[in-house]
């Protein structure tokens, strides 16, 4: 044996890889005992010519949270249990992160504690003794800044100018006035961070844009939407795409393959102010039962994958409403245009058709290309008064041609609603407010939604088209968008046991919970004291749905089958659904719809899902903004509400109309100890004052704020 193959005398490599190895592989070794960096690089042998891609080794490793860097030297992350996430959102005095990983719970974390992290951050975090009993933690590095913008208000102290901003800090932020655009004080204004500190007040931000005084609302909901990358034009290109595709009528080529329906009584049902009409129903009696046809205008059609309308759609995801706002996820000209169900014109459809037996049970489903032409654009209101046969001679006449299919539908209806009891469905009750605005957008009133007969005969019909969908496509084992709500965490059923048993109610078996435990727990309450605050903890029970691409099915509908197939011009996962459907009526090959679609659908899942939740809370917070407004004119007045919530500083009452507001602990009394007796009320530690959620309760409002959208109440005498 030579000497050179008992000694290996290369030189070690010095590739970014194997410099990745070798830390790993000393680091390992220390546990918590950290390397220091200059013994860690000795012992690396960085050298001339690798010494770059040693520091491009150590910089990935802990970008990427493997290794960390403390006081000591560097050491391996999990020694320290410390483990890499996002920053999801901030509030004045505490935010929220989310670890790596599908379906991860959200972490707590103090203001103190935050590190001067922003939204979309990638951080390193590490968990802390709880207080509440949910996920508590701290930041101990930022591995990644995001683009950092936040909106708040322009102050001046002492000839200096500052932004009061709406999130992340109670402490103004010093601005840099040469980077910034013109602004008054007193303007609700975009920033961005141009500096940042190791706490948030050591910050600096430029301003971006001014959108006029913060005591407006429809100026805060300008800034929220741009803080958000929400705005309602569309790039040149997607204009003019939409403006060309409108211009076009119906070809003969168009009509290839479709099933012509212009002959059939089709309508749509929609708010009396509705202008995108993307859903319209048909019905009839078969012997079996009942052939219901469910129209969805065919955006697929029209919109294109990899055209600029597509990459927008994506993009936007889903369109948002607030006030009498739109923010529509494709072009007016689309969606109030060629792919609007408007009475009276040919309309391109993707049509589900759909049999029922005599009980409203689904016994088949086909899915089809059609062309038809609606009879009427029915409205909520007037279709209500026609089924309780309260509406007037005109109403009646302009629904003549329909009132037959109307009966019809509503009969079916009810037949689905008593499967849907019989399923275990919870009917839990979430009021919405509809914000009613003057000719200068001012609020001027605030109004409870209230739904009637037509709004759950259209809701019934959507969710049947949607379970036919998701069932098509789990049967053919093709890729999918699935509309998924998992069951509850074992945590929240173990808390709304807990609830139970100290409201002295009958516990159920919770072991393994079904929906029918959530909806019996209800309906045996619905009479009682208890019932709001049930109400409102099996609400807060529920996780959250999500877009995914696994057959999951979705716990509150009690049904394993469902996806979201009705509203393509509103929603992004609706049209790639529409795509694949398509190829599945065109082709009826899974194998090659497989390969097609397996990586768009993974990808718009993911979208779809982070841009609803964006809408969300978009929508909330200008609507809060507008109930504010409202409220300032009403300072002084006294209002009878229920308790919505319990914090430890407070407890929130919601109004009859849906605006909320907030009693606070010390407006009660300044000399008593108060403590939030587990979600369900505030009381004293003597015991002698208790606020339950529930509870009715009489309050004055004392302020407003209408850049956050704060309400302050105190009780009333």
């Amino acid at each position: 044996m030579s000497r050179n193959a008992r000694f290996n005398t290369s030189k070690p490599s010095t590739t970014v890889e194997s410099y990745k190895e070798r830390i790993l592989l000393l680091l390992s070794k220390r546990g918590k005992d950290c390397m220091d960096e200059s013994i860690l690089e000795s012992k690396c042998h960085t050298r001339k010519g690798g010494d770059a891609n040693y520091r491009v080794a150590l910089d990935s490793l802990r970008k990427d949270g493997i290794i960390c860097r403390k006081k000591r030297g560097y050491g391996l992350c999990t020694a320290f249990k410390y483990f890499p996430g996002k920053i999801i959102r901030l509030s004045k005095t505490f935010g929220f992160a989310k670890r790596d990983g599908e379906n991860a719970e959200e972490i707590f974390i103090p203001g103190k504690y935050l590190m001067g992290s922003m939204p979309g951050d990638r951080v390193l975090l590490h968990e802390i003794p709880s207080r509440s009993g949910k996920p508590e933690g701290e930041v101990i590095d930022v591995l990644e800044e995001a683009e950092a913008r936040l909106t708040g208000i322009i102050s001046e102290e002492f000839g200096e100018f500052y932004l009061i901003p709406d999130t992340m800090s109670k402490t103004p932020i010093k601005i840099y006035r040469r980077e910034s655009g013109d602004f008054e004080v007193g303007d609700k204004v975009l920033a961005e961070l141009c500096f940042r500190g190791h706490r948030h007040s050591e910050h600096k931000v430029r301003i971006l844009s001014s959108f006029g005084s913060s005591d407006k609302a429809h100026v805060c909901a300008h800034a929220m939407l741009a803080l958000h990358g929400i705005t309602p034009y569309f790039p040149p290109e997607v204009e003019q795409q939409a403006l060309k595709i409108a211009a076009l009528p119906i070809s003969d080529k168009d009509m290839e393959e479709r099933i012509d329906m212009r002959d059939v009584c089709i309508f749509t049902i929609d708010g009396a102010d509705s202008k995108d009409l993307d859903d319209a129903i048909s019905i009839e009696c078969i012997n079996e039962g009942f052939l219901l046809g469910v129209h969805i205008a065919d955006v697929s059609h029209y919109v294109k994958p990899r055209t600029p309308l597509d990459t927008e759609a994506f993009a936007r995801g889903t369109s948002i409403y607030y006030a009498n706002q739109v923010i529509p996820m494709l072009p007016k000209q689309i969606s109030n245009g060629v792919c609007s169900l408007n009475p009276n014109e040919d309309r391109l459809a993707f049509s589900a058709f759909i049999k029922l037996n005599k009980k409203g049970e689904m016994m088949s489903s086909e899915f089809h290309k059609t062309v038809i032409r609606s009879r009427v654009k029915g409205v909520y209101s007037e279709v209500n008064e026609i089924l309780d046969d309260t509406a007037s001679e005109e109403i009646q006449k302009k629904y003549s041609e329909v009132i037959p299919s109307l009966r019809l539908v509503e009969k079916l209806s009810d037949l689905r609603l008593q499967l849907r009891k019989q399923r275990g469905v919870p009917e839990i009750e979430t009021p919405e407010g509809k914000i009613i605005l003057d000719s200068n957008n001012v609020c001027v009133n605030v109004v409870p939604r209230t739904r009637g007969k037509s709004e759950c005969i259209i809701e019934e019909m959507m969710l049947l088209a949607n379970e036919a969908a998701a069932h098509m496509a789990k049967t053919r084992a093709i890729p999918f968008i699935f509309r998924t709500h998992e069951k509850p965490s074992i945590e929240k059923v173990e808390n709304l046991k807990h609830i139970l048993l100290r409201l002295g109610l009958n516990v159920p078996p919770m072991e393994n919970i079904t929906s029918k435990t959530f909806a019996d727990i209800l309906e045996e309450n619905k009479d009682s004291e208890s019932y709001p605050i049930l109400n409102t903890m099996v609400l807060r029970s529920m996780a959250k749905a999500s877009y995914t691409t696994e057959k999951i099915g979705h716990f509150g509908l009690v049904l394993d089958d469902y996806a979201h197939f009705t509203s393509p011009i509103r929603r992004y996962p609706d049209l790639v659904i529409h795509r694949i459907l398509s190829a599945w009526c065109k082709t009826r090959n899974a194998e090659k719809i497989r390969e097609q679609f397996k990586k768009t659908v993974e990808q718009a899942a993911q979208q779809s899902s982070e841009t609803e939740i964006r809408a969300v809370m978009t929508e909330r917070d200008c609507e809060s903004c507008y109930k504010a407004e409202y409220m300032s004119k009403h300072i002084g007045e006294t209002f009878t509400g229920i308790i919505s919530g319990v914090t430890d500083y407070g407890f929130y009452v919601i109004l009859p109309d849906t605006v909320e507001g907030l009693v606070a602990a010390s407006s009660i009394s300044e000399d008593e100890y108060w403590y939030n007796d587990e979600g369900i009320s505030l009381k004293t530690v003597t015991g002698d004052k208790e606020y339950r959620i529930g509870e009715s309760i009489k309050v004055k409002c004392v302020n407003t704020d209408i850049n956050s959208g704060n309400i302050d109440f105190i009780i009333a005498g």
